[in-house]
């Protein structure tokens, strides 16, 4: 999540809602106090990683020789952590196809990365807007006829909106953007990844961006229709929802993909809070005092990127589909983000919902 994004009120209460997500209120006091230490001192979890660990630091483990192989497509990447995603793959030889709203900005990122890592391979530019069907469509078109294959899709492109505004579709706009855009996105996509694992034995992944915020969600108020088009607008639960969503949809892929046995993997992340410049836009000494605290409890977007990179590329989670990650290592999401019969009712619903809007060329598998 970057703050820059999020108005006062909800930094506020992201800063409290992590130090809770942290602790976790309901361990030992002797555990309650490892759990923080742990997380502060960035010690290592099973994975070998920590909430201090980079995505360079996860990805030198991982051979050029094997990387140059590989393509991937990140959303969001012409800023923040997807900026930072983008870069240490191309560092590490992937060739990358980068989906942007602002070309201009995606071309100076790829100017930037051409210049830090000369050897870099492609660099694809190509536009889109993930609230929009139909660029979406289009753009799926454009890669598709590119002729290459892909191995790793990331989807990080994340809209927080204070106010409520809708897509051109007429969906609620940080639903359109964070889940159906990167539902159709995946399903497009979808039949190229298990081709290209087919051809080249290589494991697909899928990596679908999500938040600790999705804990703030509660059952009655996860309702599809009120999602597309809320009757009482917040846009910090619009956020969570989201975020909620895109954990459901990994777990319900992950399972249709086990059963037709495709060697295509797709896993959940949470990247972090990552500083950003959030005190530029509310000056005073109780953000600044509140910035200072929760310092101690943000991520660079180095640190905020390795969750993402270790799931996209390190060998350690090879085999590992339909999980939650942060910091490195698989998690526990909530109750609600477990409920296997919550994700196939989400499911059905996006489902039903591309066709009644008749896109051709998509399937959807049941």
């Amino acid at each position: 999540m970057d703050f820059h994004k999020v108005n006062y009120k909800a930094f506020i209460y992201t800063c409290f809602s992590t130090i809770g997500a942290i602790l976790q209120f309901k361990f030992p006091s002797c555990d309650l106090m490892k759990a923080t230490l742990k997380y502060l001192a960035g010690i290592a979890g099973p994975s070998g990683y920590g909430s201090k660990t980079t995505a360079e630091q996860v990805t030198q483990v991982c051979s050029v020789s094997f990387t140059s192989q590989l393509t991937a497509i990140i959303t969001g990447a012409t800023s923040g952590i997807g900026a930072e995603t983008a870069r240490v793959l191309a560092k590490r030889g992937v060739r990358l196809v980068i989906p942007a709203r602002d070309l201009k900005k995606a071309a100076i990122l790829k100017e930037a990365i051409k210049k830090q890592s000369p050897w870099a391979a492609d660099i694809i530019l190509l536009e889109i807007d993930l609230s929009s069907f139909a660029s979406i469509q289009r753009f799926c078109a454009q890669f598709l006829s590119l002729g290459l294959p892909l191995h790793i899709l990331i989807n990080n492109a994340g809209k927080f909106s204070q106010k409520m505004e809708f897509s051109e579709d007429k969906f609620e706009l940080s639903f359109a953007t964070n889940y159906l855009g990167h539902f159709l996105l995946t399903e497009m996509l979808l039949d190229k990844m298990v081709e290209t694992a087919e051809q080249t034995g290589i494991e697909g992944r899928i990596v679908n961006v999500s938040s600790v915020v999705h804990n703030w969600v509660k059952r009655d108020k996860f309702c599809f229709s009120q999602m597309l088009n809320p009757k009482n607008y917040n846009g910090t639960r619009a956020y969570a929802q989201s975020k909620l969503a895109n954990i459901l949809h990994a777990k319900e892929l992950s399972r249709q993909l086990k059963a037709r046995n495709a060697n295509v993997a797709i896993n959940a992340v949470h990247p972090g809070i990552v500083k950003t410049g959030i005190t530029r836009d509310h000056k005073g000494f109780i953000t600044d005092s509140l910035y200072f605290m929760a310092s101690k409890l943000l991520k660079s977007t180095s640190q905020g990127s390795a969750s993402t990179c270790y799931v996209a590329l390190n060998p350690q989670t090879r085999g590992v589909s339909g999980k939650y990650f942060a910091d490195c290592n698989e998690c526990h999401c909530s109750a609600l983000a477990n409920d296997e019969i919550e994700a196939r009712k989400l499911w059905k619903h996006t489902r039903a919902l591309i066709h009644r809007r008749s896109f051709p060329g998509i399937t959807i598998f049941s």
